[in-house]
């Protein structure tokens, strides 16, 4: 009996075709949306060392004086947004726990989601016609903006951590704080303070930005450089800020790895 050719199938497009075409459409909607046209891009790399160019040699001198200070003070507010971030949000995460509280985790999801949509530099704008000019506005925008985030990733945490031991002091007669402080804290804070870390990293990076707006760190220093046309000194400042933020991103990812191992 000789087996029957099996029918040709005509090919239909699936989901990645499809995806495939969206994708490639939105691209190329988006370069003629920024007038990126092939003689603009032709013209990039030459343009791009003429710029570097003016950037040589490094102002060290500079860097040594005015940059390392601001830099110092782009690590002060990273670190008090991150205190601000981690201690506000350790409720939040609990709260925000559908294993533990399913009345409030919607509620507290949805205000840590509206706090994240809205970037640190506009909380800093919002905030320094309230605080004036200087640091203070800069910590506490990237407070605000680091409950948004560390609630959000501290519901995940709890959410994965095992009940058991909760269950196990309210069993013994303990009230529902005295098993989350016993129960479920030494389980997830390793990972919580792993995270908070991470954001750590992040608020150093963001810091830098939000003295363009008046909030402090070493934005403004960059800022000023580049408007005077001051490259020499915008180099010092930018080679300074990257070798810092490599430097702190290497220990604080040492220290998270060992945190996470436990």
């Amino acid at each position: 009996m000789s087996a029957r050719p099996l029918p040709a199938q005509r090919w239909r497009p699936g989901f990645a075709s499809w995806t495939t075409l969206v994708v490639g459409v939105l691209l190329l909607w988006s370069l003629w949306a920024i007038e990126a046209s092939p003689e603009r891009l032709a013209r990039l790399p030459s343009q791009l060392a003429q710029v570097l160019g003016f950037f040589w040699p490094v102002d060290w001198d500079y860097g040594h004086t005015r940059v390392l200070p601001a830099i110092v003070e782009s690590i002060q507010l990273a670190w008090i947004g991150t205190i601000i971030g981690a201690a506000l949000s350790l409720p939040l995460a609990i709260l925000g726990a559908s294993t533990l509280f399913p009345w409030a985790a919607r509620v507290v999801k949805g205000i840590s989601a509206a706090i994240r949509a809205v970037p640190e530099i506009l909380w800093a704008l919002y905030l320094v016609p309230i605080v004036g000019l200087g640091p203070f506005a800069g910590a506490l925008a990237l407070g605000i903006n680091s409950v948004g985030m560390l609630s959000k990733l501290g519901a995940e945490v709890v959410e994965s951590a095992d009940l058991a031991a909760m269950e196990a002091v309210e069993a013994a007669g303990g009230s529902r704080l005295a098993a989350i402080r016993l129960g479920l804290l030494p389980q997830v804070l390793p990972e919580l303070m792993a995270h908070w870390l991470f954001r750590f990293e992040l608020n150093l990076r963001a810091s830098a930005v939000l003295g363009v707006v008046g909030a402090g760190g070493v934005g403004g220093l960059l800022l000023n450089t580049l408007r005077y046309r001051q490259f020499e000194m915008a180099a010092a400042v930018l080679v300074l800020t990257v070798l810092v933020v490599l430097a702190i991103d290497m220990v604080s990812g040492s220290v998270r790895r060992k945190l996470l191992r436990g």
